[in-house]
This record gives structure tokens, C-alpha cells and sequence, in this order.
């Protein structure tokens, strides 16, 4: 009795164990009685994204202002008609195909105006904004959120290298500043809110993500400038507005678009606030913003088959230097890789730049070299940046007549002629033998860069004499040999050293 009564109590207990497992794994999920059936989805809550972007809203709108600028122009007394009505300026839009028909025709001032953003960095009336939304104002207006006064505002300074301008109101109260944030900590993919007056919408607000960082658009006047590509919508307006990180912090100055058809298309860019800020420090404390140069040039890209036909593996290639600059002053040559500043190695031009710019002109640096595949020092003082900007953009001779003599292929895509003491006179060349009358297209010559009418000095840091000479180097170049070209190039008048290499192909 007392066996089966256990076996019982064994068997009761074993069935309970059974079912609580069972009850446990339908619970968990890790077991169903039809495994084909597949497993329910789940919608997240909305709310904590949703709440994130209205505090963003509530927290940041009252900082971000619009700005109309007044530009005095000139127009013409005469009245054109369109459609039997008289026109409102020109009825070909901004630009009449036609030209200036009646030149000497008396002119009239006429005011346009710009609209822009900006916002309040500063409770006292200072505003962040883009240069060009300013930029040749007569007058300045400058509207706050829920504010209808329009208050005239003053241009503290600019920085057109970085397309930036400070400005200042006095709205006889304090107001509230944005909060920075830090643009280096931006990662693609990471949240960014645009806020702004696009067509005059003020207090506009999209949302997107970053969708790349350091981008260069390749501009030479604004070598400085490394943006934030975001695909947060902006429009015409959104210029100068704020580009916000998910907790409403600036990391960015919105400042330009790519756009086919003048609106937004996906791919705005927003300048990074660590940059404006280096120069919104130094416009409120002296008016202006001074960086440091040494007057040099060099391509903005690294060129491996450059640096390896020259000795180096990484750096800065010099292609050229200012006559009278501190690097010349400091003895750097053409030719010449930068891979260090201060012990600081350096591997790229943007690298330099960087490092360069944030130094103080009058203040010294010491440069690293290779020369000829020997490291070497030198200590060069710090120049303006302006000053040399400007300095090096002066126009040289304009470009004449080019060789006539006899032409010579010489393998890989490019053809020469000789230069007469003529010939260069004529260019405004002090030097060069050999210039290229033809580039065949799709050829080794075309995909590095060479172009008809520039002037051969060195083919593999060998001088060029002649079209025979050119001839020889090509032929006896091997495929997968790196090659590098020294030339000089006319742009717009003025005659600059370039360097162009590539690997050679196979078969060419």
C-alpha cells in the first residue's frame, strides 16, 4: 500500500513539474506548439523620440532669429513690359540673356533684399550667422521669434574663408543663447535638426541624420572648410540657421545645398561649429580672425605615386612656394614632403593646414622634411594667412601663342612640342623647354591631370630639354612604375607649378 500510494505522489508530482514547464516556455517564448507559426511583432513606443524633438523645439526656437539684409544695387531708368504690363525689374529673371543693350543708359539705385537665419549665442545680443547672408548689406534686420520689432543689427566681424559673420542686436532685454555642443563627437548616422526661416518660414524645423562628415567641396577660397552633410531639409533661408544634435546643442552653421533645382534634394551642409567658434572667440575679442601661414602650395589629395618617385611613403608634397614667404625665407624648396610640425607627425594636407592656421603669425614652428629622401629641420615664422592669400593672388603675364615646331608622341597618351626663347617671352615663362600639344583621352596622360598647354620641366625629377627627351622617359617606363610629371600651368594669366603622377598600366 504504502508503494503504490508513492508511486501515486511520484507520479502527481512529475505531471505538476510537466505543466509548470510548459506554462514557463509558452510565457518565454522559447518553445510553441507549432513551430511554423511565426512570432508576433512588437511596436515599439513612440513617445521618448517624439518628446525629444519637441523639447528640442520648445528649447532652441526662442534662440533662432531671421535676417533680411538691404543691398543697394544699380538698375537702368528703363521700364520694360511683359505681356503688355510693365515689369518689375528684368522679365528674364535674374539674368537677361541679352546682356547690357544700353550701357550708357543713366542708373537708379535699387535695394535688394537677402533672408537668412541666425541664432543667439550669446545673452547679450550676439548672433551667429553665415557671411553671405550679410555680406554687401547696406542695412541689417534682424526679427526674433514672437517678436515682431525689427532690430537693426551691426556686423561685429567677419570670416569669409569660413563663410561666417557675427552680429549684434540690442534688444533692451537679455536673450537666450543656444547651447554649443561639439561637432568632433558627431557620428554618421547620429540625429541633426535644422531650424531656420526657408522662403521666409521662420522657426522652421526638419530633422534628418549626418550623412557624412569633413566633406570638401574643393573650393580654393575656402580651403578651410570642412562640412557636415546632413539630409535634414534646408532651403533657401535655412542659411546661417542652427544644425542641432538630439539634445539641442549647435554642431553645425547651415550653410549651403546640392540641388539640381535650387530647393532641397537630400544633401545639405552645415559648416562644424568647432570651426566657428575658434573664429567667433577671436571676432568678439579684436574684430577680426588671423591665421597662420607659410606660403606654400600643395595638392589637397595625397598622391602615393607622387611621394614614392620622391622618397617618401607619406606627407605633404610641395608644389610650390611664395617667393619671399616664410617657407622660402626658411629655405623649403619645391619638391621638398612636410611630415612633421613641432614632432607632430603630418600626413595630410588638410593635416597642415590645421596645424598651420591655429598657430599666431609672428610665432615659429619647426618643420620636419624629406629632401631628396633625407629628413631635415628648419624653423620658419608664421605668416598672415590674408596677407598671403592676397599677396599670391596677384595676375602674372597672360598666356600667348604655344609652341609651333614640330610635334612629338611620346607614348602614353601625350604629345609635345619644343619652346623657342620666343615662344616663352611671348607666355611669360622664365623657364620651361617642352609644352604638351595634345592629351588623347582616356589615356594614362588624361587620368592624372595632364593637359594641353602645360609645360614639361621634370618627368621622374629628370629635366626635360627636349621632345626626345620626353620621348625616352615614356617608352622606357614599365608598367606598375610610379611616375610623376613637374609642370607649369596657366590659370587665368598666372603661371604656378603642378605635379601629376600616377602608376603606369599595363598596356598603354
Amino acid at each position: 500500500m504504502k508503494l503504490n500510494r508513492s508511486n501515486a505522489t511520484l507520479a502527481l508530482l512529475l505531471f505538476c513539474a510537466g505543466l509548470f514547464t510548459m506554462n514557463l516556455l509558452s510565457h518565454t517564448g522559447i518553445a510553441r506548439a507549432d513551430s511554423s507559426k511565426p512570432a508576433t511583432l512588437q511596436i515599439p513606443s513612440p513617445v521618448q523620440l517624439s518628446n525629444s524633438f519637441t523639447k528640442i523645439a520648445k528649447e532652441a526656437e526662442p534662440s533662432v532669429v531671421q535676417i533680411v539684409s538691404t543691398i543697394q544695387e544699380k538698375r537702368s531708368n528703363m521700364q520694360f513690359f511683359f505681356n503688355g504690363q510693365p515689369s518689375n525689374g528684368n522679365p528674364f529673371g535674374d539674368t537677361n540673356p541679352f546682356g547690357n543693350m544700353f550701357p550708357n543708359m543713366p542708373q537708379q539705385p535699387r535695394k535688394a533684399q537677402g533672408l537668412g537665419s541666425g541664432f543667439v549665442v550669446d545673452r547679450n545680443g550676439y548672433i551667429l550667422t553665415n557671411n553671405h547672408v550679410v555680406e554687401n548689406a547696406t542695412h541689417i534686420d534682424v526679427t526674433l521669434p514672437g517678436d515682431h520689432t525689427k532690430y537693426t543689427a551691426k556686423v561685429i566681424g567677419t570670416d569669409p574663408e569660413l563663410d561666417l559673420a557675427v552680429l549684434k542686436i540690442d534688444a533692451g532685454k537679455e536673450l537666450p543663447p543656444l547651447r554649443i555642443g561639439n561637432s568632433d563627437a558627431m557620428e554618421v548616422g547620429d540625429w541633426a535638426v535644422a531650424i531656420g526661416s526657408p522662403f521666409g518660414l521662420d522657426q522652421s524645423m526638419t530633422a534628418g541624420i549626418i550623412s557624412a562628415k569633413g566633406r570638401d567641396l574643393g573650393e580654393r577660397d575656402h580651403q578651410m572648410q570642412r562640412f557636415l552633410q546632413t539630409d535634414a531639409a534646408i532651403n533657401r533661408g535655412n542659411s546661417g540657421g542652427p544644425l542641432l544634435n538630439i539634445n539641442g546643442e549647435v554642431i553645425g552653421i547651415n550653410t549651403m545645398i546640392v540641388s539640381g533645382s535650387g530647393n532641397f534634394e537630400g544633401i545639405g551642409f552645415a559648416l562644424p561649429i568647432n570651426l566657428a567658434v575658434n573664429s567667433y572667440n577671436q571676432i568678439v575679442k579684436s574684430g577680426k580672425v588671423s591665421r597662420g601661414a607659410i606660403g606654400i602650395r600643395f595638392a589637397r589629395e595625397e598622391n602615393s605615386s607622387l611621394l614614392k618617385v620622391y622618397g617618401a611613403s607619406k606627407g605633404v608634397f610641395v608644389s610650390e612656394v611664395n617667393p619671399g614667404g616664410p617657407a622660402a625665407k626658411a629655405g623649403i624648396q619645391v619638391s621638398d614632403i612636410i611630415i612633421g610640425v613641432n614632432g607632430k607627425g603630418i600626413e595630410s594636407g588638410d593635416q597642415l593646414v590645421e596645424t598651420i592656421s591655429a598657430a599666431q603669425p609672428g610665432s615659429s614652428v619647426g618643420l620636419k622634411l624629406l629632401r631628396d629622401g633625407k629628413p631635415m629641420e628648419v624653423s620658419v615664422k608664421i605668416g598672415d594667412r590674408a596677407q598671403i592669400m592676397a599677396d599670391n593672388g596677384e595676375q602674372g603675364p597672360q598666356e600667348g601663342d604655344q609652341g609651333e615646331g614640330p610635334t612629338t608622341h611620346a607614348r602614353l597618351g601625350v604629345s609635345v612640342q619644343s619652346l623657342t626663347d620666343s615662344d616663352r617671352e611671348q607666355m611669360g615663362l622664365k623657364s620651361g623647354d617642352v609644352i604638351i600639344a595634345s592629351v588623347e583621352p582616356g589615356s594614362f596622360a588624361e587620368d592624372i591631370g595632364l593637359q594641353k598647354g602645360d609645360v614639361l620641366l621634370e618627368i621622374n625629377r629628370h629635366h626635360v630639354a627636349s621632345g626626345a627627351d620626353v620621348r625616352n622617359i615614356m617608352q622606357s617606363a614599365k608598367p606598375g612604375e610610379a611616375m610623376a610629371f613637374k609642370l607649369m600651368r596657366n590659370a587665368g594669366g598666372n603661371w604656378s607649378a603642378v605635379f601629376a603622377a600616377g602608376t603606369v598600366p599595363a598596356q598603354q
